[in-house]
Parts: C-alpha cells; sequence; structure tokens
C-alpha cells in the first residue's frame, strides 16, 4: 500500500543551537508573570526585560557581544516600575520603545556602539493611558507610528516623533492580551481576557469583527498569517488543554482548523515567517518548539517537527531575516530567552550548496518604510517594501536602514509638586460634584416630563 508523501521544501527543516560562546549568559529576566515576549530583537542588536529593583529596566545586547558578561551591564532604566514589553522600531535598528506598569510607554535611542553606561533619558515619553501599559508594537508600513494597549481596555495610537496620541480605541471589554498588525498596518488584532478575537480599523477606532476564540479562562495570543488571508490564535480550551485554532480573515464565526496541542500550563509563544509559510510554536516554562507549515489547501496547517531542549523557555523572538546566514540556508533564527541566558537557534533547510536559493528566499520585508505617518494618519494603505536576500543587495538595504534618522518633538510633561497634587485633586471632587448635580437636575426634568405625558 502506497502513501502519499505532501511535498514540501521545509520537510526537513532542522534547528541548531549556537555554540555556548555564541549565546549570551548572565542575563537577569524579569520574573513578572505578564504574558509577553521579554526579548526583541533588529538587524544590530537585542534587548532583554531586566529584573530590575525600584523600577523598570531592560538590557540591549549588541550581537558581537556574545558569551560570557558582567552580571552588571549598562541598563535602560528610566521607568518608575517594571517593564512589560519591548519592541524595535522596525525602520531604524536603534530605537526602541518599551511599556511599563508605571502607566507610560517610552522611546529610546541606543547609541550605535553599544550601550557603555546606564540610560535613563527617553527621546520620547509617551502618556494617555490610565493602567499599567502591557504591549507595544510599531506599524510595519507607516513610519513612526506606534500602538499602545493599557490594562484600562484602551489601545492607543502615538506618532512617536511628535509624541502626540493620534488615536484612542476603545470596544474591549477586559484586558487586551496580544496586539498584532497586518503587513500593510491597515488592521490590529487583539486577544483579550474577555476571550475575545478581534478585527480593529485603528484609524476610525471601529471593531470589524470579533468572535470567542478559546474557551479556556487563560489567556491566550491571536496573530495575522500574512499572505495566507488568516488568523492564527493558541490558548486553552475547557479542559485547560493548550490548543490552536485557524481562521479565515474574513469570517471568525467558523475556525477552519482546531487541535489540542497537550496539557501543559505554560502560555505559548506563536511567531510566523511570511516568507516560508513555517510557524512556530514555544510553550513557556517548555524547552521544546514545534513548528508548522501553513497552507491554503487541504488541511491548512501541516506539522513539521520539534525542537528538543531540556531549558525553559521564558520568552522568544525572532531575528529579522535581514541579518540571517542566507548562504547557509538559515530561513529562520529564534532567540530563545532561558532562565540566565539568550540561545540562539538557527533553523535551516538542508543543501549542501553554497549560491543564493532564491527558492527558498524570496524577496523579504526591507525594514524600509512605505508611508509616512502623516500619510498613514490621512488613510493611505501601501503594501510594505521587499528586497532580496541575495547578498550583494542586502548589503545596500540595510545601508538604507542605518541612515535614516528622526527628529523628535518631546513634549515636555511637567512634574506636579505634591501641593499642585493635592490641589488638582480637589479640583477634581469639586467637577465631579457639579457634573453629578447636573445630571440629578437631568434626571429630575425627565421624570417631570414623564409625569405630564402620562397625565395626557
Amino acid at each position: 500500500m502506497s502513501t502519499f508523501v505532501r511535498s514540501s521544501k521545509y520537510r526537513h527543516v532542522f534547528g541548531t543551537n549556537a555554540k555556548r560562546e555564541e549565546c549570551y549568559d548572565q542575563i537577569k529576566v524579569t520574573r513578572s508573570a505578564w504574558d509577553t515576549n521579554k526579548v526583541a530583537a533588529s538587524t544590530k542588536s537585542l534587548s532583554v526585560i531586566w529584573e530590575a529593583g525600584g523600577g523598570g529596566a531592560f538590557v540591549p545586547i549588541n550581537y558581537e557581544d556574545s558569551g560570557k558578561r558582567t552580571p552588571n551591564p549598562p541598563l535602560v532604566s528610566g521607568h518608575k516600575a517594571e517593564v512589560l514589553d519591548i519592541d524595535y522600531h522596525p525602520f531604524n535598528p536603534y530605537i526602541i520603545a518599551s511599556a511599563s506598569e508605571d502607566c507610560t510607554a517610552k522611546i529610546w535611542q541606543l547609541p550605535k556602539e553599544g550601550l557603555k553606561e546606564s540610560l535613563n533619558k527617553e527621546v520620547q515619553d509617551l502618556r494617555g493611558h490610565k493602567r499599567k501599559v502591557g504591549t507595544c508594537l510599531f506599524n510595519p508600513v507607516a513610519n513612526n507610528i506606534l500602538a499602545t494597549s493599557g490594562t484600562d481596555y484602551i489601545i492607543n495610537v502615538w506618532d512617536i516623533e511628535t509624541g502626540k496620541n493620534t488615536h484612542s480605541i476603545s470596544g474591549h471589554s477586559s484586558i487586551i492580551q496580544s496586539v498584532n498588525w497586518n503587513s500593510n498596518g491597515s488592521l490590529l488584532l487583539t486577544s483579550s481576557k474577555d476571550k475575545k478575537l478581534r478585527l480593529i480599523d485603528p484609524r476610525t477606532g471601529g471593531v470589524v469583527r470579533e468572535n470567542e476564540a478559546h474557551e479556556g479562562v487563560k489567556g491566550f495570543r491571536a496573530i495575522f498569517l500574512d499572505g495566507k488571508n488568516k488568523v492564527f490564535t493558541v490558548g486553552f480550551n475547557k479542559s485547560a488543554h493548550r490548543q490552536y485554532k485557524l481562521f479565515d480573515l474574513d469570517n471568525f464565526d467558523n475556525f477552519l482548523a482546531s487541535k489540542n496541542i497537550d496539557t501543559s500550563a505554560g502560555q505559548i509563544i506563536p511567531t510566523y515567517d511570511a516568507d516560508t509559510g513555517v510557524l512556530f510554536l514555544a510553550g513557556k516554562g517548555y524547552g521544546n518548539i514545534r513548528y508548522y507549515e501553513i497552507t491554503n489547501e487541504g488541511e491548512f496547517i501541516y506539522y513539521l517537527d520539534e525542537y528538543k531542549s531540556s531549558e525553559p523557555l521564558q520568552g522568544m523572538c525572532t531575528v529579522p531575516k535581514r541579518a540571517l546566514d542566507i548562504l547557509g540556508c538559515e530561513i529562520v533564527r529564534i532567540l530563545k530567552l532561558n532562565k540566565a541566558s539568550v540561545q540562539p537557534i538557527a533553523f535551516r533547510v538542508p543543501r549542501k550548496v553554497e549560491l543564493f536559493q532564491d527558492d527558498l528566499f524570496p524577496d523579504t520585508y526591507a525594514g524600509v518604510p512605505a508611508l509616512t505617518a502623516e500619510q498613514w494618519l490621512n488613510g493611505e494603505n501601501a503594501d510594505p517594501v521587499k528586497c532580496s536576500l541575495e547578498p550583494s543587495d542586502n548589503e545596500q538595504k540595510k545601508k538604507e536602514v542605518e541612515e535614516q534618522n528622526i527628529n523628535f518633538q518631546k513634549v515636555e510633561v511637567k512634574e506636579l509638586s505634591e501641593k499642585e497634587v493635592r490641589e488638582e485633586y480637589e479640583n477634581q471632587k469639586k467637577r465631579i460634584a457639579y457634573l453629578e448635580s447636573e445630571l440629578l437636575k437631568r434626571d429630575n426634568k425627565i421624570d417631570e416630563l414623564n409625569k405630564k405625558l402620562e397625565n395626557k
């Protein structure tokens, strides 16, 4: 009896962890239970949220600074409470955003030579959330546009160059757990503790569609599968089994595929490589990384293999493709955050050739903006700019990214004295009392009118 074997270039992809001297040791990873990746990467460096006392911090590390490191490196440490999320600017590898429990998001400019002393002065301070800021994510197409979400159930969109909050998006009834942009930066996908998966137009603030994704009470995440017109979610079912679901982008009412993964308790971090259609799932507290191939036919999602490790994972991210070993057929590089180190894992297609493999590496995200912030805010859309990964072309694109500058127009925030805080508090109490009295007057008038209508 013959068995049909599905054809795929990525069937034999394998993951290889870096040598010890190529890892990044002496890392004090934050112990925060908040569910984010805790690590981020650009083409030049990586950053890890640090366990810091008396405030929040993260540590940026240039890629060449691997191996055994000092246990007390210089930190980016301007937040007054724990840092919960970080994200690099997609068009400038030296700009990074951070979100914190202190209700602010901040923009930092890192020195090109690496951090030699602690940095505590941001280039932009973004204040608008009433409670802690849980996520921050840059628009992949529009320059200097950042989305943040807070436990005030609000998503704020910012122009980081001017520091202006351009849009505030409501519509969530519980904590927002993840936020994801689509490839052209026109839509946001969110997962929330109310179990709802939502597709949002950030410029109108409208919820395009929503539906319950997973029945379990634990959190879930959602990402766009760009190029496939699909949405992928990973969460828990009623029996606390970890499960994934696949939805059509145009219809959240019914899922295309669903499968229980295992009974582990850790939340899963999904990451997707749109160029190859390979999806990676890594569970917190669990060392292994499963990977799948997404297609537009058949069962839609096909298991490929599993990278195995005994060291529990604390967080994970991928390195931009422009920084990979292209001639070595490295299609994805994952930075696996362990308890005290960052371990690069290279996923390669096994080919014994030294020439550029154009079938494995289609034109990829170039890291240059397709729109200005003003164009995007005015309603324009554009597909992301792409570049060839053929090494000579890639070097030119890297140079273009490095040459971009941002002229920050920092909005100075006045710190109130204790006396001013008390005065503001009393003023707000008076304002609230006035508004309550006005509402009472309005209600009385409505009652009078209703009585008159009843008498008639």
